[in-house]
């Protein structure tokens, strides 16, 4: 008997392998549109995110491009593009964007955790160079900027145009949107 998936959750399956093997399952997964697959240093990971990631992904998504927008940064949303460095990494932000000017590598990656992962995947940001990474998990958002030892922890952004945005307030509203991303929008806003 097939068991379906729950697409209300989270599922993560974790394999070992060389990259031949991950381009062969990444083949193999092509018409799966939900579903992620990571590789790092023989590591293997297919993630299929649920509702409640998909829902948290947007909200953040939608937010950071209104105040882009609303401060004339140029940006381009780059949403769960595959980031590659053919035979050493590949993986899939929840969202990412380049600011200022288009670039290969984002400048920014946002992760939602849910299950597993968080800082256990700035090893694969920074083999691919992006600047800066969030990771939204339980109500908070925390940021790591990428420095000439690794990643750093830091209390707010230091890329160009989002220094001031205010992470209290994306937090409230985040969770706000979760139900009511009007509501949420016009907070963020100050309307």
């Amino acid at each position: 008997m097939t068991q379906l998936l729950d697409k209300t959750t989270d599922h993560r399956t974790v394999l070992q392998g060389n990259w031949e093997h991950f381009t062969h399952l990444q083949k193999g997964y092509e018409e799966i549109s939900r579903a992620k697959l990571t590789y790092y240093d023989g590591t293997i990971e297919i993630f299929m995110p649920g509702e409640d990631h998909a829902t948290f992904t947007h909200v953040i998504g939608f937010l950071l491009s209104i105040y882009l927008i609303d401060q004339g940064i140029a940006f381009k949303p780059t949403g769960d593009k595959t980031q590659e460095i053919e035979g050493v990494v590949s993986t899939q932000a929840d969202q990412s964007y380049w600011l200022e000017r288009q670039k290969k590598i984002p400048d920014l990656s946002i992760e939602v955790v849910f299950t597993s992962g968080n800082t256990a995947k700035l090893p694969k940001y920074r083999a691919l160079g992006v600047s800066e990474v969030w990771f939204w998990e339980d109500g908070t958002l925390a940021l790591y900027h990428l420095r000439e030892g690794g990643y750093q922890r830091i209390d707010r952004s230091e890329l160009p145009g989002l220094e001031g945005l205010d992470l209290d307030l994306l937090k409230r509203c985040i969770l706000i949107g979760e139900t009511d991303l009007g509501q949420a929008l016009k907070l963020f806003r100050g309307v």
